[in-house]
């Protein structure tokens, strides 16, 4: 097994528009993306084969891609259809194809997979209650300085929110909660028990009876995390993240936040959006300094009980990168106590 076998998110599925080109980066390959002639998404690798030139910077002409240095044109597998300069001479069996690699289209998303003889079949990730009546979603994109293991434990890490996100999301009050991690099948799943008010602003909002909350993270490999929360019947709360490893130390993040809040979820739209982009910079800011410290002195982590859900994801992506299915590794639960 090798990261190259999963699919990763290219685009939005909105972004890819007939005739329009994107550049992307996944696991250090370049790519482009565009739309065939029968609509379905086509990524080529980013070279043309003539001169080395970006077939990103060229433009999509009736469902091939143009190179914009002579004038090349591809089709959706690759091969080359049109050399200007040869004219009525052109002999298309002649030609060296681009490499061409899989994509695939759910939930509004454009999907790439580098590996063309993967070793299992994975499907992508199901995005909870895509279009389903009575949920509103909110998507957004960021890039982060640092990898997607690190990245991905960010997004399922409580203790980091009330120091990075005082107020917003969490306060110390130093609470006791207590959690079971277990690792399983390539995921980790953390459920927490005794969370009621520490909810930040929207507190009152979210849960103004104190109810018990129901909250879940999860993992789940090679690169998405999930965090749900169920506060009541009306109150329900999605947000997944897959971390795009564009190269070791730079991360695309696609963050899709699902959520039911009732008669509320229209009006709330506006304020999900600017509190999801809000708590996501200050994210950038601290893996950003975490990834300069990890450059200059290397990754030597010192973990408590809490980071349990940090080493089973760590074990995971370890197994990937040393060619061995993390599904092997035994199942195990912890649990843990530990104060926010």
């Amino acid at each position: 097994m090798k990261f190259e076998d999963f699919w990763y998110v290219a685009a939005f599925s909105n972004q890819l528009q007939p005739n329009k080109v994107i550049s992307r980066k996944i696991l250090g390959e370049w790519l482009a993306i565009f739309r065939g002639f029968d609509g379905k998404p086509v990524a080529l690798q980013d070279r043309c084969v003539h001169r080395n030139s970006r077939l990103s910077k060229g433009k999509v002409c009736q469902g091939n891609i143009q190179c914009p240095y002579h004038g090349w044109e591809y089709d959706n597998t690759g091969k080359v259809v049109t050399v200007p300069s040869e004219g009525d001479n052109f002999c298309q069996s002649k030609m060296r194809k681009a490499q061409s690699y899989q994509t695939l289209e759910q939930d509004g998303y454009v999907y790439v997979r580098l590996s063309s003889n993967p070793f299992e079949d994975f499907t992508p990730f199901k995005m909870p209650f895509y279009q389903q009546p009575g949920w509103e979603t909110v998507k957004v994109i960021n890039r982060f300085q640092n990898n997607v293991t690190n990245c991905a434990e960010n997004f399922i890490d409580i203790p980091h929110t009330a120091s990075v996100h005082p107020g917003i999301f969490r306060k110390s009050t130093q609470q006791q909660l207590e959690m079971t991690v277990e690792r399983q099948n390539g995921s980790v799943f953390a459920e927490y028990r005794n969370e009621t008010t520490n909810l930040g602003w929207f507190t009152k909002f979210l849960n103004q009876n104190g109810d018990k909350i129901r909250h879940i993270d999860s993992f789940h490999m090679p690169n998405v995390t999930s965090v749900e929360y169920d506060i009541s019947s009306n109150r329900r709360l999605f947000i997944t993240s897959q971390c795009i490893p564009e190269t070791e130390d730079s991360t695309l993040v696609y963050t899709y936040v699902t959520y039911n809040y009732g008669i509320w979820n229209k009006l709330a739209k506006p304020l999900v959006h600017w509190t999801t982009q809000h708590i996501i910079q200050q994210d950038i800011e601290a893996l950003k300094f975490q990834w300069e410290v990890i450059e200059k002195y290397g990754t030597h982590f010192a973990n408590t009980p809490a980071d349990t859900i940090h080493v089973f994801v760590e074990s995971i992506r370890n197994q990937i990168l040393a060619g061995k299915d993390p599904r092997t590794l035994p199942d195990k639960s912890v649990e843990v106590k530990f104060w926010v």
